[in-house]
């Protein structure tokens, strides 16, 4: 990736900012908008960024927009299930192949998240306004690089509390406190396939946290960290008939065994 821009792609269903006041005015331009706003700003000429929204053709994550992505950040929150599966399996393809994806606040329950996850994804949740504390619990990691101190806090949030139905991270990066008590695995990587996949709890809809520079920040380093790298991903079954050495058995294979049926 050295010398070429990173290609972003940052999906939103764009349902809240259209039909709800409050939504619409912290977020005029939908939150997709802020997201976008804030990488480019984040990276400046080492990224391309770009959008799309549930309401677009295929959801505006046709074959050639994923092609030509190489993170897709996804935010969702009243139509999960209206999310068509064919895009979904689409989705999930790229993120084997490579493609990295970040995963934000109530994204956990999107489709893709859980099918990735292969878990419900689900937790507790209150929205009361409540102060929220982040503390780092990877400082090496580069998602969280030049965060100043041991936290990061925002003023009002939704709560997200423990158990939250996830597999093992990878790595663990923040976990939040909040005003209420709980307290939730709130920045987690995984991976799978070739593809990197983080997790970052903040983002509620009725509060400005997409302009708060810290998750800026956290935001365009989990980009750089979730781009592409290494050799193709072989994800396929692949009927290798000549060995690399000689198979002294001599046994032959019934093709007749191999035949898919329907």
């Amino acid at each position: 990736m050295s010398g070429t821009p990173l290609r972003i792609t940052v999906w939103n269903e764009f349902i809240h900012e259209r039909e709800n006041e409050t939504v619409r005015a912290i977020y005029p331009d939908g939150i997709h908008g802020a997201i976008a706003a804030g990488l480019q700003t984040q990276l400046g000429s080492a990224a391309v960024v770009r959008s799309a929204t549930m309401d677009q053709p295929e959801h505006g994550l046709t074959d050639e927009v994923l092609a030509a992505t190489d993170v897709l950040t996804w935010w969702g929150h009243a139509a999960h299930k209206l999310v068509d599966d064919r895009i979904v399996e689409r989705v999930q393809l790229r993120v084997l192949e490579g493609m990295g994806l970040l995963v934000l606040h109530s994204a956990h329950a999107s489709k893709i998240f859980k099918r990735l996850l292969g878990t419900t994804c689900m937790l507790r949740w209150r929205e009361a306004g409540e102060k929220e504390r982040l503390w780092i619990t990877d400082p090496s990691h580069p998602i969280v690089d030049g965060i100043a101190g041991e936290y990061i806090e925002l003023p009002q949030t939704e709560m997200y509390g423990e158990f939250f139905d996830i597999p093992q991270p990878e790595s663990l990066l923040m976990i939040s406190w909040f005003e209420g008590g709980e307290v939730f695995r709130s920045a987690c990587t995984f991976r799978r396939g070739k593809g990197k996949i983080f997790y970052f709890r903040p983002g509620h809809e009725t509060f400005p946290i997409y302009y708060d520079a810290n998750v800026q920040r956290i935001l365009a380093n989990a980009a750089r960290w979730a781009a592409p790298s290494g050799a193709a991903y072989h994800g396929k079954a692949r009927n290798v008939t000549e060995p690399l050495e000689p198979i002294a058995s001599g046994h032959v294979a019934d093709a007749s065994l191999h035949v898919k049926k329907g």
